[in-house]
């Protein structure tokens, strides 16, 4: 499932994006428990061999360090005048006067910015490195794997370069390229008496490609639906995951572009095959959201049950889509974007 909760707002609005980095982030995580770990070699003291250290703060291995480290950035946003957003407790709110406002996106330790408040970045980035040590990188061109392009007409986003990584990883960057990623009407199946190919091969490729959907929603349904065959994998499924390959060798440079100062108007999409799934019975559901003609969150998953009619598997596809789409009004109401 993909979603972009800041990209958006951003291009609307005609707001850049800015973004930071956190220095050794798990080591300023403040530990609330007692946590002791053996001397580390090299530095164990004669005559002490048998003591231990107490930590006072999170180390980098320790179960406790995400939410040490969380709970010490939680503190500090709060701190300063920023607003947890009870609906994504990684995006954070600040409003100031005459409808300023800066919203802060949080991804362990990657920070990125935006708003309208051109005071509002300078006073934010000075509070953070002088709480935390930083790294001010400037604009967002790049940002976990995902290319970012912000220009006068919008912002694009994708992933061309690790496109061509994994073409070439799996010596596919000479193939022939196709027009779709997988035949229409294409139902895989276990395929228990087909032609054995190496499964960690096979998982290798998949596991690439799962990123990718991260920016090509044309991606998501053939990756949920070779996924389902990793434990073992035939040539049938191989051919299939191929395709994909030969796919993205002439579609490197396709991306997600939002365009600047467009209405705002979020539609949703659903729909569901029945009992697409041949071995299982499952069916698939799938919905689509555009934020003004730019899509903003798409998936694509097999429903948890088996349905016993069509319609019962697109009231379990509607009824996701529609927990999806409160979720997104409750996060442009936080944003006051709508």
């Amino acid at each position: 499932m993909g979603r972009l909760t800041s990209t958006k707002p951003a291009a609307q609005n005609d707001w850049s994006i800015y973004q930071l980095d956190v220095k050794s982030a798990f080591l300023y995580g403040e530990l609330n428990e007692q946590v002791y770990i053996d001397q580390p070699p090299g530095y164990v003291q004669k005559g002490k061999e048998q003591k231990v250290y107490k930590l006072k703060r999170a180390l980098y291995g320790l179960k406790q360090a995400p939410r040490a480290w969380y709970s010490r950035i939680e503190s500090h946003f709060l701190k300063t005048g920023f607003i947890k957003c009870p609906y994504e407790h990684t995006l954070f709110v600040k409003h100031g006067q005459e409808g300023k406002i800066l919203i802060v996106c949080l991804y362990v330790d990657d920070l990125i910015f935006t708003g309208n408040g051109a005071d509002m970045f300078k006073n934010f980035k000075k509070s953070m490195m002088e709480e935390i040590e930083m790294t001010d990188l400037g604009k967002m061109h790049y940002f976990l794997g995902i290319e970012v392009k912000q220009s006068s007409n919008g912002i694009f986003i994708g992933q061309k370069k690790y496109t061509e990584e994994i073409l070439k990883r799996f010596h596919m960057e000479d193939c022939n390229s196709v027009q779709n990623p997988i035949v229409p009407g294409t139902k895989l199946v276990k395929d228990e008496g087909g032609e054995k190919v190496g499964s960690t091969h096979f998982k290798q490729i998949v596991g690439s490609l799962m990123y990718l959907p991260a920016t090509r929603p044309d991606l998501m349904f053939p990756m949920n639906h070779i996924s389902r065959y990793m434990e073992s994998p035939t040539e049938l499924h191989f051919q299939v995951a191929k395709r994909v390959l030969r796919y993205l060798k002439g579609t490197t440079d396709l991306g997600l572009f939002y365009k600047k100062k467009t209405g705002a108007k979020l539609m949703g999409f659903n729909d569901s095959d029945y009992a697409g799934d041949l071995n299982y019975r499952k069916s698939t559901s799938g919905y689509v959201f555009l934020l003004s003609s730019a899509v903003v969150a798409w998936s694509s998953r097999k429903q948890p049950v088996v349905t016993l009619s069509t319609i019962e598997a697109e009231f379990i596809a509607a009824a996701s889509c529609a927990c999806q789409a409160v979720w997104f009004r409750r996060i442009l109401e936080e944003l006051c974007f709508i």
